[in-house]
Parts: C-alpha cells; sequence; structure tokens
C-alpha cells in the first residue's frame, strides 16, 4: 500500500488521466480563471449585462432625441407653436371660450374614487 493511488487507478482506470501534472495544472488554471481571478467569467457575465443595459438606455435616449429635435422643427413655424399652446397649455384668444371635457376612463384612480 505504497502508493494508494495506483489501486484507485486499477478499480477506475478513467481516472489514469488524473495522474498527469499538465492536466492537474491546467484544472488548477482553468478554476482559477473562472472563479478566482480579477477578471473572472463570472464577473465578465455581470459586466456584460451591465453593458447591454446601458446600450439599450443609448439607443432609447437617440431616440428620444431624435423625437424632440423633429418636434423643435416644428415648433418653428408659428402656426404650429399656436396648436402647441393651445393643445398643451389650454390657451386661446380673448374672444374664445375653452371647455375641457374629461372622461372617466381617463381620470386618474384617485379622482375617480373621490368622483363616486
Amino acid at each position: 500500500m505504497k502508493n494508494p493511488f495506483k489501486n484507485i487507478i486499477s478499480r477506475y482506470p478513467f481516472l489514469r488521466f488524473l495522474g498527469n501534472r499538465y492536466v492537474l495544472v491546467l484544472a488548477l488554471f482553468i478554476a482559477w480563471m473562472v472563479f478566482l481571478d480579477n477578471y473572472s467569467l463570472l464577473d465578465h457575465r455581470i459586466l456584460n449585462k451591465e453593458i447591454k443595459e446601458l446600450e439599450d438606455n443609448k439607443k432609447y435616449y437617440q431616440d428620444e432625441i431624435k423625437l424632440d429635435e423633429e418636434k423643435i422643427k416644428l415648433l418653428k413655424n408659428p402656426d404650429q407653436i399656436e396648436k402647441y399652446a393651445r393643445e398643451k397649455y389650454y390657451m386661446k384668444r380673448d374672444s374664445e371660450d375653452i371647455y375641457i371635457i374629461e372622461f372617466e376612463e381617463d381620470l386618474p384612480e384617485e379622482e375617480q374614487s373621490k368622483s363616486l
């Protein structure tokens, strides 16, 4: 019983490759790179998720900027400015009256409970 490893190999021959020092060093290297290193694969996975989320945010904000630029181009026309002011801020001319009609479906839940 000098070498218990040989007894195990004789019983289980598929474990023979574990005796090779290169295999052991390679296994340790892989374990180190996957779990213990500062640049481990687990950390890379988390960082890749953050990068994807940031790229999605970047695309969303670029689309919003394009929409805002289009709105700004439209507001250079005086007729469009008047239309925007009437719709958004309920502005009117001196000779006009404005009536705001709100439907119950459009009201928030707080206001619906007050009206009941």
